[in-house]
């Protein structure tokens, strides 16, 4: 059966995606309901795991009393480079404006859209591991070295993992896409890629006010 596109900015819009999004069997309606309860569950989970890195790294930052923290030799490390790590950040938080389109493309049926709004994302989300990849390359300080360096690396290495992760997940849910596994009223798949992008677009704020701003 054929499909009208919505247009965006139509009157009657959100009608028909609301319309659409409720036209489907009890069996997928309840097990769409159970799904968006289980990804919630598992960012509630996630959100506790980054926080308590995080009041680790503020108990230690706290506990001495120079930060960047002075290390044997005398020489206080340096603070980190939060020019570079805001044009990361900015490619990061436009990967997020890119997903929220490429899911509202979906939405209104304009599926070339949501390819093109989906591929930039993924690109984004490529380009900041590199970014991140090249500020650890050239940092003066490992792992190892320093309480400084060990939360620095620990925490943003996690993000950075999901970050990956989350690319592998686009890139599933788009070639999912093309083979025709979603529809225009079931697609939660693509609802819970994006909730996690968002994620970690949000846990990257908190972050970065602690690495690069505190």
């Amino acid at each position: 059966m054929a499909t009208t596109t919505v247009v965006p900015g139509d009157a009657h819009d959100l009608d028909a995606v609301r319309a659409r999004y409720e036209n489907v069997d009890h069996a997928y309606h309840e097990q769409r309901d159970n799904r968006l309860l289980g990804i919630l569950l598992f960012l509630v989970s996630d959100v506790i795991l980054f926080t308590m890195f995080i009041f680790a790294y503020i108990y230690l930052r706290n506990s001495v009393p120079n930060w960047p923290p002075i290390v044997e030799g005398g020489h206080q490390l340096p603070r980190f480079d939060v020019n570079f790590a805001a044009f990361n950040s900015i490619v990061l938080f436009g990967s997020g404006a890119t997903m929220h389109f490429a899911m509202e493309s979906w939405k209104h049926l304009n599926r070339p859209a949501f390819f093109r709004w989906l591929i930039a994302t993924i690109v984004l989300g490529i380009g900041f591991l590199a970014g991140q990849a090249y500020e650890y390359s050239s940092l003066a300080i490992s792992w190892a070295g320093s309480t400084m360096g060990a939360t620095f690396f620990t925490l943003t290495g996690m993000h950075g993992f999901h970050v990956f992760a989350g690319v592998v997940f686009l890139c599933i849910l788009g070639f999912q896409a093309r083979a025709g596994v979603y529809t225009e009223s079931k697609y939660f798949g693509l609802t819970a890629g994006t909730l996690y992008w968002h994620f970690v677009d949000v846990i990257w704020v908190a972050l970065f006010f602690l690495f690069y701003l505190w």
